[in-house]
């Protein structure tokens, strides 16, 4: 058996939060007022508009495989889904 007694040490409180970094709970505002401001500053910048001008740009192949697939899913929406059940009491559209 064990005479030893058990060793209680006793913790140090954490040091005060820095207010910079304190928990906002959901919807933190802050890095949300960080995150557009760099956003913005991006889009304003020389760099930000050339992304911009470089990511509309489409090679013919591409723009016909997003209007097939606009097309394939415009289809498929008019289509009656056999999993979908039908409820008499709501009228049909």
């Amino acid at each position: 058996m064990n005479d030893r007694k058990p060793q209680h040490r006793t913790q140090n409180p954490p040091p005060a939060a820095d207010p910079s970094q304190r928990n906002e709970g959901e919807g933190n505002r802050s890095a949300d007022r960080r995150y557009r401001e760099a956003t913005r500053q991006f889009v304003d910048s020389e760099r930000g508009r050339k992304a911009i001008r470089d990511g509309t740009e489409l090679t013919a192949e591409t723009q016909r495989d997003i209007e097939r697939a606009e097309q394939e899913a415009k289809q498929r929406a008019k289509e009656h889904d056999p999993s979908e059940r039908h409820n008499p009491s709501k009228p049909a559209p």
